[in-house]
């Protein structure tokens, strides 16, 4: 495994050498998560790029999707390049250097992303660099209708993280159970409600199994229990 540091502990993503386009760490997995209820995404925009796992991931198995990818920092974007073996732009991939919240208010933005991943944290990892209702509004805002964004959280703050997520989705949003060691994904929609019976996920979950090689019913069932439903999500 190849990790990177921002100078400190605290890992900010990772590559196993021998399978440099894999999902190694279960939190990235779950940002897959989208999957599950758009299958089939025109446009896919990443907030941080961290080692590039989540985009070379995206790139090379969501073959529909466009994958636009902001990072502020030019030398995590060199050393995806260099050592995570992030491809170069090309039709289909682009990489912006720029701040994310910047370049998501943008207005041509706006209803334009089918998954919005966010994964945006500093060297100190103490919780999201962008972390109010503004942000989340501004998050909503950028997808298309219907639209699915994601979201990691970590550290001690899960709780009111996930509160100015609702506030900002209007409570259309569902929390994934604690992976590694205290990452936590979370997923809010755009768009008509949703009514789906939870056989009907699984069915879907055993399809991206065969496309991915993910653990998608395990996604399923967490969200199932980890929300506390029943038979059918509605949302």
């Amino acid at each position: 495994m190849r990790y990177l540091h921002f100078g400190t502990e605290w890992i900010q993503g990772g590559m196993r050498v021998t399978r440099p386009y894999a999902l190694e760490l279960a939190y990235q997995q779950e940002m897959m998560a989208p999957g599950l209820f758009l299958p089939e995404p025109g446009r896919i925009v990443q907030l941080g790029l961290g080692a590039a796992a989540l985009t070379k991931f995206c790139y090379r198995n969501v073959p529909s999707a466009d994958v636009v990818v902001v990072e502020l920092s030019q030398d995590v974007i060199d050393a995806a390049r260099g050592w995570f073996l992030l491809p170069a732009d090309d039709a289909r991939l682009t990489v912006v250097h720029e701040d994310a919240k910047d370049f998501i208010a943008r207005p041509k933005q706006r209803g334009r992303a089918d998954w919005l991943q966010v994964d945006l944290y500093d060297k100190h990892a103490r919780g999201p660099v962008y972390d109010d209702v503004e942000f989340y509004r501004i998050c909503r805002a950028a997808l298309s209708r219907p639209g699915v964004a994601c979201f990691n959280l970590f550290g001690r703050r899960f709780d009111p993280s996930f509160e100015r997520i609702c506030a900002a989705f209007d409570d259309r949003a569902l929390a994934l159970p604690e992976v590694d060691e205290g990452n936590r994904i979370v997923l809010a929609f755009s768009g008509s409600r949703l009514a789906v019976p939870f056989a009907a996920l699984l069915d879907r979950a055993r399809e991206l199994e065969e496309r991915w090689r993910l653990p998608a019913r395990r996604w399923v069932s967490g969200l199932r229990t980890a929300n506390g439903l029943g038979d059918e999500l509605s949302i």
